[in-house]
């Protein structure tokens, strides 16, 4: 499935000045309803939800496109939107023959449990509406005739933390009639693109049988032994990883009692890797760890994967060139770290849509050094001090945008990076099916 190209006008180029004076009003835009943002972000912060309970969320996310004081025309808005806490907003021509250039914009508002918006999803979403009302209010103000049909989408998609919304919402169709995606999340720095990674995770129970542990262990089948053996087996297997491979987990139950054998264990782990096929490789290897801790302490064994898995994000090099000079036109200082840009990092469900959709998936700077998923980035997420940078993120990606509706050239090129990465990945998504069926898919976030 790819990005809607049929019946489709292609979008009237304007001039380098012209193109130039839009974009300023679209950042205009975004600074007239900074307020109105910071009080979204602000709410979301304070009231944190976790995957698929993001009900207060939802709520101040559709109430904001809903409201009447917001300039310009009226959006659409669809509460509930295939998920219950999944919303849809739309502007754009009603009836427009050929179909309209077709752009969306995503927003996250899941937090984490324990520490609240560690990882700063109250920015996704103020950003993502931020950058989606400045493309709108540079469109309204171009005299009619529009140079170029276009229609704007707000997707609300929930639970990147845990079970992947916006995989829900693929399946569901929500993305069927979009062309390009934007969405930015926040960092330590400003990067176009981070090489997020693909993730399965997986769950593991050992059955074995309780007995007295001092009167008559010899009657017991030990479920415990068969965790740390299955625990010790990936350790081992750490030695033979390649560099790129991770594999993280925790033993979630070791039993109930010194003085009887422990009848039930059960594991969580996650398996991420640079690709779909290095991470068919690697499950394969820890799933024969865990089967070979039950055979050496005679446990039964169950290995059983999340509703997702997440795929690793593919990079669309024109939009990240795109995005760059936008940013630098803005004051962003873009990371140049050979090392980093191209070293592991989390893992997230817009890695699903890239191969759906072409899109970009930028990191911004906040204000902070503190790390993601950290305590201190929770009070980071939340400072006035994060406001510049997450609307100035917002603009680069109205900017953005704007390039790819008045530049034909561009747009072909996004699509035709999307067709060659699509095309080089093909093969390894019957791979992923495949684990699905047998009972070993994967859910995770960017963690």
């Amino acid at each position: 499935m790819g990005p809607q190209e049929a019946a489709q006008s292609g979008p009237a180029a304007l001039s380098p000045a012209a193109l130039g004076q839009l974009k300023q009003r679209a950042a205009e835009c975004v600074e007239l309803s900074a307020g109105r943002l910071s009080a979204l972000s602000r709410e979301i912060w304070s009231r944190p939800e976790l995957a698929y309970e993001e009900h207060q969320a939802h709520g101040a996310m559709t109430r904001f496109f809903s409201c009447a004081e917001l300039p310009g025309a009226a959006w659409a808005v669809q509460p509930h939107y295939k998920l219950d806490t999944a919303f849809r907003a739309e502007w754009g021509p009603a009836a427009p023959a050929p179909r309209p250039l077709h752009l969306g914009f995503l927003c996250e508002y899941d937090a984490l449990p324990g520490i609240g918006h560690a990882c700063g999803h109250n920015l996704i979403a103020e950003a993502g509406a931020a950058a989606a009302l400045g493309v709108k209010g540079a469109l309204e103000s171009l005299p009619p005739p529009p140079p170029a049909a276009v229609k704007i989408t707000v997707l609300g998609t929930p639970a990147e933390e845990g079970g992947g919304g916006k995989i829900d919402l693929i399946e569901a169709g929500a993305f069927d009639d979009l062309d390009v995606v934007f969405m930015a999340h926040p960092a330590q720095d400003d990067a176009a693109y981070l090489p997020d990674v693909a993730e399965h995770d997986v769950t593991v129970k050992y059955y074995g049988k309780a007995s007295h542990a001092a009167a008559y262990p010899w009657e017991g089948i030990n479920a415990l032994d068969a965790a740390v053996l299955a625990y010790n087996n990936l350790s081992v297997l750490r030695q033979q990883m390649k560099p790129t491979w991770r594999v993280h987990g925790i033993i979630k139950n070791g039993g109930v009692k010194p003085n009887i054998v422990p009848s039930y264990t059960e594991l969580e782990f996650y398996l991420r890797a640079p690709s779909l096929k290095d991470l068919a490789v690697l499950t394969e290897k820890a799933e024969n760890c865990f089967k070979a801790a039950a055979v050496a302490t005679e446990c039964n064994v169950e290995i059983k994967g999340g509703r997702h898995d997440y795929y690793n994000v593919l990079q669309n090099k024109s939009l990240e060139k795109t995005y760059i000079e936008n940013g630098k036109e803005l004051g962003m200082e873009f990371l140049a770290d050979e090392s980093f840009l191209n070293g592991p990092s989390g893992s997230t469900d817009f890695g699903n849509v890239t191969y759906v959709v072409p899109g970009i998936h930028p990191y911004f700077y906040i204000g902070s050094d503190a790390l993601n998923h950290t305590e201190p980035y929770t009070a980071a997420s939340g400072s006035q001090e994060a406001q510049f940078y997450t609307l100035r993120a917002a603009k680069a990606l109205a900017m953005t945008a704007l390039d790819v509706i008045f530049k034909p050239d561009l747009l072909e090129k996004v699509r035709e990076d999307f067709r060659q990465m699509t095309l080089k990945e093909e093969g390894y998504l019957n791979v992923t099916q495949q684990g699905k069926e047998s009972g070993t898919g994967a859910a995770c976030a960017t963690r």
